[in-house]
């Protein structure tokens, strides 16, 4: 009797043993840190920097490819919620309630960040005007001014026309909460267009336009000082001050946006939620590390690893 209740009992740990195997989740990733193949998502605003550092890892790392998928901020982030995908490119960390919300899940969701970026403002290249006060961007913004004339008295420019590069991007979400304090966009004459270079092409069309855009999609790649902006607009210097002039505002050049002088300035982050810790990580890491770092700087951002020194120079003539 005690023989087959043994026998009984060894084969209901076998059948519990083989159901329970059956009834994990499989995954069909084979990826690690540096091979495989994945995809990611990233705000489009940063393509021109992820594209290059995903060139460079492919190159260091040949069994390795990683594809992005451009589109805005909110669509990167849902999809990473919705375990689509491993990795998401953004302008911002994860809330509190999505960070709790995937470890309650069982995840290990880490925000790694890699840059910062200034947010740009653009205008036409015959436009005199291209100074302006943070005061003046949020009456725009807000609604409050929509003419020329509202924020440079006396212009014969008309009506002032703002362009986005996507209604959910990071650029819209970050004039919302850090220019707007959490107030709504608010005006008629303010629009999206379809992506980041169309922004350009509106502004260098457009003599009344101006074009809030990522700073890194201005940088000339003939310039490797990254101090030239494309010739075909004018980036807009912006002035903490009430009054903008010429002395007291600043472009989004790298030693403004470290020393704190240009006002509009984002961190851009890796999310990940990857319990794996395959190649989503290796990416991640690699542009956090020297060489993807190097890159960072290359491209006019501002790198968030290792010390920037600003030295002042004096040129003398004779």
């Amino acid at each position: 009797m005690y023989k087959n209740l043994f026998y009984s009992l060894v084969g209901c740990i076998l059948t519990f043993g083989l159901f329970s195997c059956e009834s994990k989740p499989k995954s069909s990733r084979t990826d690690t840190y540096s091979s495989g193949a994945i995809s990611f998502a990233s705000d489009e605003s940063f393509s021109p920097i992820i594209e290059e550092e995903r060139v460079v890892f492919e190159a260091m790392y040949p069994k390795a490819k990683v594809t992005p998928i451009y589109t805005n901020e909110l669509e990167a982030v849902n999809l990473l919620l919705s375990d689509s995908l491993c990795l998401a490119i953004t302008s911002r960390n994860f809330t509190k309630e999505e960070f709790d919300n995937l470890r309650a899940k069982g995840y290990q969701p880490v925000a790694i960040p890699i840059a910062e970026d200034g947010l740009s403002l653009i205008c036409h290249r015959q436009n005199t005007d291209s100074c302006i006060s943070v005061k003046d961007v949020r009456r725009i913004l807000s609604g409050e001014a929509t003419k020329w004339s509202d924020i440079v008295p006396g212009s014969k420019r008309g009506e002032i026309w703002v362009c986005f590069d996507n209604p959910s991007s990071s650029t819209v979400h970050y004039c919302v909460d850090s220019i707007l304090g959490g107030k709504p966009i608010n005006s008629p004459n303010i629009f999206a267009a379809e992506s980041s270079k169309d922004v350009v092409d509106y502004v260098e069309k457009t003599p009344n336009a101006i074009g809030i855009i990522g700073s890194n999609w201005l940088n000339d790649k003939r310039d490797t000082t990254n101090t030239t902006w494309k010739k075909n607009i004018t980036v807009m210097s912006v002035s903490k001050l009430d009054v903008a002039t010429e002395m007291n505002s600043w472009k989004p050049y790298q030693a403004w946006l470290l020393d704190g002088k240009y006002p509009f300035v984002r961190r851009i982050y890796a999310l990940l939620n990857d319990p794996r810790r395959g190649l989503p990580w290796g990416f991640a890491h690699f542009i956090e590390q020297p060489k993807g770092q190097l890159i960072v700087f290359k491209s006019g951002l501002l790198p968030i690893r290792g010390e920037i020194m600003i030295r002042d120079v004096n040129v003398n003539s004779e």
